[in-house]
């Protein structure tokens, strides 16, 4: 690897949804993945189905090695989610990496703000821009369940 290479040219970022691993995304959300431990096959068609979808992938094999995706009207707000890395990459940057693709696809389209919850990746976000709500009060949330 000469100086200009980095492990991250090894993988390509796209939001074609016919190149989603569907059953890939179900597998490591429902089983790995804090937010979404046992969320239905069903469940996760229908938020794939509804949302703008990020996949990061191994350029020579077009395998899937992470994912995110974010809930948005494409003008005035999105709400970034579901962001995971397979074990098996992470350490490299490819995190981060996928949440700037997805904070440069909003940024030419005026979008006011991108919003998103964690518990433990304060870090990969903060490296793409994000901080902390500067009045939380300000937020609401209705939940059902």
């Amino acid at each position: 690897m000469d100086e200009k290479t980095t492990a991250l040219d090894a993988y390509e970022i796209s939001t074609d949804p016919a190149r989603l691993d569907r059953a890939r995304i179900h597998h490591w959300l429902s089983t790995d993945a804090y937010w979404a431990l046992g969320r239905s096959r069903d469940k996760q068609d229908r938020a794939i189905d509804g949302s703008l979808n990020f996949g990061a992938y191994e350029a020579a094999s077009g395998e899937l090695v992470a994912y995110a995706r974010a809930v948005t009207d494409h003008a005035t707000f999105a709400w970034l989610c579901d962001v995971y890395v397979d074990r098996s990459v992470r350490g490299i940057g490819l995190g981060t990496a996928l949440v700037e693709a997805v904070r440069d696809h909003f940024a030419p389209l005026g979008i006011k703000r991108i919003v998103l919850a964690t518990e433990d990746a304060h870090g990969v976000y903060e490296k793409a821009g994000f901080r902390t709500l500067d009045v939380p009060a300000h937020w609401m949330a209705l939940r059902f369940a």
